[in-house]
């Protein structure tokens, strides 16, 4: 029983780390899909985005500034926001604003900037996935029991996750944007005639929005390598994580990215991986078909 219950541990805290990398993914995600109803099918891209970034700037301070290099992984997520937030503006500016309320369309055009960026990565990187050099101070465990140790990597991912859910919040529902954001969400034609510029508020949302994939694209280098094509690995769990949750829900995109990550960790150790994944996705179908609007909904006046 013992044993049982380190390993079982051991299994939760890998679904934590998880449930880190769903969360940073899902909350851009749900900022973009939620609030503007936009279906972004480049996300994960924008997520590869910000782990090549990661990867160049390991690599420009491990050959050019070794001094600082214990240092680079906090300049790295800014420049990977910052890298992703102005190429989403680009996107939403060029090709998403011409799109609203076309929802396939909408998903198709991203599905193909989607293929474009990979090609780009390809030609570029190369085919072949590629790994960054961690500081010295990521690296190694904690040991919690005698036979129980954790990742000092994996707690770090928890708590940047951590702050970045708590700025995303203080921004959706503690600032001046995050009251225009709502406001056009609510009701477009009247947040326009009251002075707030719509088309800005759009923008910046999808390059927040893109910026966000982007740091966890930074959180991702910690716990897999990243080639042209793997953020076709987690786009689909992303928006399972935000149908899930309730598209227009923080809480609710937080709460179903846990409950998710948990049911897959938990049951691949007694299953194939393969298998905790068909089972975790009967369970969310069954409760979607039970309740359609997700696990949070908002409630709102009709």
């Amino acid at each position: 029983m013992a044993e049982l219950t380190d390993i079982l541990f051991m299994q939760a805290f890998a679904g934590l780390i998880l449930f880190s990398v769903l969360v940073l993914m899902a909350l851009g995600l749900a900022i973009i899909f939620g609030q503007m109803g936009v279906i972004n099918m480049a996300h994960g891209e924008f997520m590869i985005l910000g782990a090549y970034t990661t990867y160049l700037t390991s690599h420009i301070f491990e050959t050019y500034l070794p001094a600082l290099f214990d240092g680079y992984f906090f300049v790295a997520m800014a420049l990977a926001f910052l890298v992703c937030f102005a190429l989403g503006v680009l996107v939403e500016w060029g090709m998403i604003r011409f799109l609203f309320k076309r929802p396939l369309d909408t998903l198709l055009a991203t599905w193909g900037l989607s293929l474009i960026l990979q090609q780009l990565y390809r030609t570029v990187f190369g085919a072949r996935e590629v790994g960054v050099t961690l500081p010295e101070w990521m690296m190694g465990s904690y040991a919690m029991t005698e036979t129980i140790e954790v990742p000092i990597n994996g707690i770090f991912v928890m708590v940047l996750t951590l702050f970045i859910a708590s700025g995303v919040y203080f921004l959706m529902f503690r600032s001046l944007w995050g009251k225009q954001v709502r406001a056009v969400v609510q009701n477009r034609p009247m947040a326009g005639a009251v002075g707030i510029d719509t088309g800005k508020v759009d923008r910046y949302t999808f390059g927040i929005g893109c910026g966000i994939a982007g740091i966890a694209g930074s959180a991702f280098t910690m716990i897999g390598s990243t080639g042209p094509t793997s953020g076709q690995l987690y786009i689909v769990d992303t928006f399972l994580v935000v149908v899930f949750g309730g598209a227009q829900s923080l809480i609710g995109t937080i709460a179903s990215a846990f409950t998710i990550s948990q049911s897959q960790s938990t049951l691949e150790f007694f299953l194939s991986g393969s298998m905790a994944k068909v089972i975790t996705l009967l369970i969310v179908v069954g409760i979607l078909m039970l309740r359609p609007q997700g696990l949070f909904a908002l409630k709102i006046r009709q």
